[in-house]
This record gives C-alpha cells, sequence and structure tokens, in this order.
C-alpha cells in the first residue's frame, strides 16, 4: 500500500511515490516564472550580459587599454559613450570589463556557496557536537556585515581581482550554510529519508541524493539573488582601490576613476554605473521570480 505525502508538504520536498506527479508537473515552475514579466526583463538583461561578457573582447570597437584620442572627450558618434581621463575607449572598456564583472560574481557564488552548502548540510543532517561546533563557526562569520568581512581579508590577502573573489565568496558563505541546515533540519525528518535509511542506503547517499536535491529551490534563489551582491561588492572594492588595480578595466573601478570630474566628465562614471546597477537589478529580478516559481504557497496564489 503505497502512503501519501505528509499534508503541507512543501512542493520541493517529494516522496517517492511522488515521483510520477514530479515528472508531471517538473515545468510548472518554468511557466509560472514565465508569466512574471520582471523577472523575464531580468533573465533578458542577464543573457544579454553573459553574450556580452562572452564577445566583449572580439566586438570592441578599440584596444580597451590604448589611448587613442584626447581625455574626457564627451559621447559623440565616433566615441559612443565617450573616452576616459586618460583617452581610452569607454565602450570597449565596458564591454571587456563586463567578463570581468560577471566572473567576479560567478566565481564568488561557487566560492561561497559550494563550502557553505556542505556546512549547512553536515550540520544539519548530523546535529549533535557537529552542528553546535560548525553552527557557533557560522555565527562568528555573520556576526561581521559581508563588506566588513571582505575588507578584513583583503587587507590580509592584498588588493586584486581574485582575492577579491576569496573574500566576497567567504562572506557569501555562511548564508549557504544558514539557508541549507535550515532545510535539511526538516527535510531529514520526512517519511521517505527514513525508508532511505531503511533499505540500507549509506549515509552520504542519503544526504546528497535524498536531502540535498530536494532542498535546492532556495539555494537556487539565493544563487541567484547572491551574484548581483558579490558583483556589488567587488565593484565597492575595487571603487575603494582594494579590488581590480588600474589599467584592469572593471566597472567598480571604472566608476572611481571619473570620480574627480564627475561634475565635467558626467559619463566616465555613470555608464560603467549604470552596467552595474543593470546586471545587480536583473538578478534581484530573476531570484524574486524564481522564488516565486518554486515556492508553491506562492506558486498558488498565481
Amino acid at each position: 500500500m503505497q502512503m501519501g505525502s505528509p499534508p503541507n508538504m512543501p512542493a520541493a520536498v517529494l516522496s517517492f511515490e511522488d515521483q510520477p506527479v514530479r515528472q508531471v508537473r517538473k515545468f510548472q515552475w518554468l511557466r509560472v516564472f514565465a508569466r512574471n514579466k520582471g523577472a523575464v526583463l531580468g533573465a533578458i538583461l542577464l543573457v544579454f550580459w553573459a553574450i556580452v561578457a562572452i564577445l566583449g573582447p572580439a566586438i570592441a570597437p578599440h584596444d580597451p587599454l590604448a589611448m587613442i584620442s584626447r581625455p574626457r572627450r564627451p559621447p559623440s558618434a565616433e566615441f559612443w559613450l565617450g573616452t576616459d581621463l586618460l583617452g581610452r575607449d569607454l565602450l570597449s572598456r565596458i564591454l571587456v570589463g563586463a567578463q570581468i564583472s560577471l566572473q567576479l560574481g560567478v566565481i564568488s557564488v561557487v566560492m561561497g556557496g559550494v563550502p557553505g552548502v556542505l556546512i549547512g548540510l553536515i550540520a544539519g543532517y548530523v546535529g549533535g557536537r557537529v552542528d553546535t561546533l560548525l553552527s557557533r563557526f557560522i555565527d562568528a562569520l555573520l556576526a561581521l556585515p559581508s563588506i566588513l568581512l571582505a575588507l578584513v581579508i583583503i587587507a590580509a590577502l592584498g588588493p586584486s581581482i581574485r582575492n577579491v573573489m576569496i573574500a566576497v565568496g567567504i562572506a557569501t558563505m555562511p548564508l549557504y550554510a544558514r539557508l541549507v541546515r535550515s532545510s535539511v533540519l526538516s527535510i531529514k525528518e520526512l517519511p521517505y529519508v527514513e525508508a532511505a535509511r531503511v533499505v540500507g542506503n549509506p549515509t552520504w547517499r542519503i544526504m546528497f541524493f535524498h536531502v540535498l536535491v530536494n532542498a535546492y529551490a532556495p539555494v537556487l534563489v539565493l544563487s541567484t539573488l547572491q551574484v548581483g551582491n558579490a558583483i556589488l561588492i567587488g565593484s565597492g572594492l575595487s571603487f575603494l582601490g582594494l579590488g581590480a588595480q588600474p589599467p584592469t578595466p572593471e566597472w567598480g573601478l571604472m566608476s572611481a576613476e571619473g570620480r574627480e570630474v564627475l561634475n565635467r566628465a558626467w559619463w566616465i562614471s555613470t555608464f560603467p554605473g549604470f552596467a552595474i546597477l543593470s546586471v545587480v537589478v536583473a538578478c534581484n529580478l530573476v531570484g524574486d521570480g524564481l522564488r516565486s516559481a518554486l515556492d508553491p504557497r506562492m506558486r498558488m496564489e498565481r
């Protein structure tokens, strides 16, 4: 006799008997996502910037490091976004800089997400003293704001784009650990996990193939939001001179270079700033759309 799902079970948590239903409804979240105009707009923006990041060096009209004109030349037919303080083409630098800034966001999320998910999974599933020890470690990291923790790490490692990725990754790791731990604590008590233990599955298999796979939805949403947050923190560190170093065409550094002449050459800081803003807003729109699509309660309301 098959057992039904317990009442109020989250959609991301399914028993073995629910697998046929899962196959039928696996694309339901995508339809809900597609009906969210803001999420679709955010996805289009992210795809656009991803293409720019891939093709940037090939489609840039000029060498982003070459001084090809007079400094602080305003936008014109020849230089669509103008030139910077050294006479370099701003459009070319933004196109090439997209690769650096997006890599910073994605790599930072991976560096923070992978260990954070593992820590949260182990703490939530094993429990006991292991949970207490790991939770205190995460609480210590959470005691410092992300930007302040990143500043401390950069001060220890030195300013560079690689160290910014490490710093932002470590700063975001506690968020994943806390989120996954809370999800695992509820999922591991469900009947289908107990059934997996009874039939003799090893602990590691239960943790990864029965518990973690059913906690993917909040992790996916958080990762999308954290890409934008990582780009914002990384750009802020570069703005302060602690991230990418000249002449690297990184958006935060480019914004910082024009702050002294903002009233006379507004385009030097404005256009890189708009690039940062568009990516961060797009990540937030996609993250909100995924949260609405993957959360069964919000999906039912739609």
